[in-house]
């Protein structure tokens, strides 16, 4: 997700829109209390909102102030070294003046509104330096991207793009298949931005992975992201709707059983481990039912079952472990099939 905009996406972006193309918590975060020892973890966040001054630029040289302004949101989100001058703020006027992208701006602000986000990336933020006490919690700053990225992560800034999380209400949605789509809600933006801080801890080995190897990587982001969020229903951390959770988990050892029975796990053909761990809307070599990544949900179960077998391993510690072989032995993962389809 640590992606920078492209100049000809966002000119796109303004031909698609004039042609018409961290959120808020769950209700059991909202009920949730933070433990004593992360309560105490004093997580400041320098927090923007750049959809204002951006829908009050005009003209060039207005967009020319406001990346003189917000210098780093302009070399690191827009990478405005890369452009000639005068075109990055020619492009970034048009899209601000759009009557289409000043819709779904209008839309993204009613939706974000109120101190709700920075609260609860501030608890995110505690999560993170309560494990990582190194972790220097970035500027964070919220933007209307025309739709042209989603998050944007690196060690010295976010970048939320709102207009992506208005939900299935939004003038414009995202231009992606319906079964990703539905995870650009207000619910799963902070599920989305711990996943994106995972990576800069989530070491996997460099070269001739296995399935297994894929699904205890993923498994990792997915615990990560657990534990920077522990009061986020799994669903929104994996991005699955309710019935398909409750699916995967009643069928847990009919899943397991299939990667053992077709000698999955030290596969190494690169189309072989995209079809169980990549975007998809099903898995059908499972179940016509099956969603797409159980690969990946099936590293997080694994990963799971190995932190409660060994109690004493730390989260950093999980992070920088890059056997996945070691993993799945000393987490004696066995689950037991049940009859019924995968999607119950």
């Amino acid at each position: 997700m640590h992606i920078s905009a492209r100049l000809s996406t966002l000119l796109l972006v303004a031909s698609a829109v004039a042609s018409l193309g961290l959120g808020a918590c769950s209700n059991n975060q909202n009920r949730c209390e933070l433990s004593p020892e992360v309560a105490r973890v004093k997580a400041p966040v320098q927090f923007e909102r750049l959809e204002g001054p951006f829908f009050k630029l005009k003209t060039p040289a207005d967009a020319d102030q406001f990346l003189q302004t917000h210098k780093l949101f302009a070399r690191q989100f827009l990478q405005s070294g890369q452009y000639p001058p005068g075109v990055l703020s020619a492009t970034l006027a048009r899209l601000a003046t759009n009557p289409g992208l000043q819709k779904l701006g209008v839309q993204a602000d009613s939706t974000f509104r109120g101190p709700q986000l920075q609260q609860n990336l501030t608890r995110l933020f505690q999560h993170a330096r309560y494990y990582y006490p190194g972790f220097r919690v970035p500027l964070v700053q919220t933007f209307v991207s025309g739709l042209s990225q989603d998050l944007f992560v690196s060690d010295s800034l976010i970048v939320i793009s709102t207009d992506y999380f208005v939900g299935p209400t939004a003038a414009y949605r995202p231009n992606v298949p319906g079964y990703i789509q539905k995870r650009y809600t207000p619910a799963h933006l902070l599920p989305g931005l711990a996943l994106a801080i995972s990576t800069k801890y989530n070491q996997k080995p460099d070269a001739g992975q296995t399935m297994l190897g894929e699904m205890v990587h993923f498994g990792k982001a997915l615990y990560f992201a657990q534990q920077m969020l522990p009061c986020t229903p799994d669903s929104l951390i994996i991005g699955y709707t309710g019935p398909e959770t409750a699916g995967v988990e009643f069928n847990e050892g009919k899943i397991w059983a299939h990667f053992v029975e077709k000698n999955l796990l030290y596969s190494t053909a690169p189309f072989v481990i995209q079809k169980y761990i990549g975007e998809r809307p099903n898995i059908p070599e499972i179940d016509k039912t099956a969603p797409g990544r159980l690969g990946a949900w099936m590293g997080w179960q694994i990963v799971r079952k190995y932190m409660a077998e060994n109690p004493n391993v730390t989260l950093p510690q999980l992070m920088a472990d890059k056997d996945a072989q070691r993993i799945l032995s000393q987490s004696r993962y066995r689950p037991k099939a049940n009859s019924g389809r995968v999607n119950s």
